[in-house]
């Protein structure tokens, strides 16, 4: 049983009304839970893709990325659970895990199972929400993925 149906989150997946990267995020993390991420993504085979200014780099400890001078440009690791989904995460704090995806690509039923095991497998490992909030309205999550239900739910009322 998918932890969502289509046709009751597609307004959510409208790249006009949410932006086409909404911004994803796992609050109140530390090092670990990075580092904890990073096992995960190489543990279930993802595809991956880690870079830094560009230019493409071997997956380092979360440490030592979080651990950039602050002049530094951004590292980004860019994750393919899915053949289509594309999930691209920034190193800007260690406070918070922070990625985007981009909605263009998660239409449908299929695509959307795919985000809700995605976000529920770094929500279990991690113990933590996994909350979506539209591009660049960060703190109004409108789905997310709660430890307590353990599943993928809206959090937002219909418009």
């Amino acid at each position: 049983m998918a932890d969502l149906l289509w046709d009751d989150v597609k307004d959510l997946f409208d790249p006009h009304t949410m932006g086409s990267l909404p911004d994803l995020r796992v609050p109140n993390t530390a090092v670990n839970d990075w580092q904890t991420l990073l096992d995960l993504v190489v543990e279930r085979g993802w595809e991956y893709q880690y870079s830094e200014g560009g230019a493409a780099a071997p997956l380092p400890r979360a440490r030592t990325v979080l651990s950039r001078p602050a002049d530094a440009e951004c590292p980004e690791l860019r994750v393919r659970p899915s053949g289509g989904a594309l999930a691209i995460f920034r190193f800007y704090a260690t406070d918070e895990i922070d990625f985007d995806v981009d909605l263009r690509e998660l239409q449908g039923q299929e695509r959307l199972d795919t985000l809700c095991g995605f976000l529920a497998a770094i929500g279990q490992r991690l113990g933590k929400p996994v909350l979506m909030d539209p591009e660049g309205d960060c703190g109004h999550p409108v789905l997310g993925f709660d430890v307590h239900t353990d599943r993928v739910t809206r959090l937002a009322e219909p418009q």
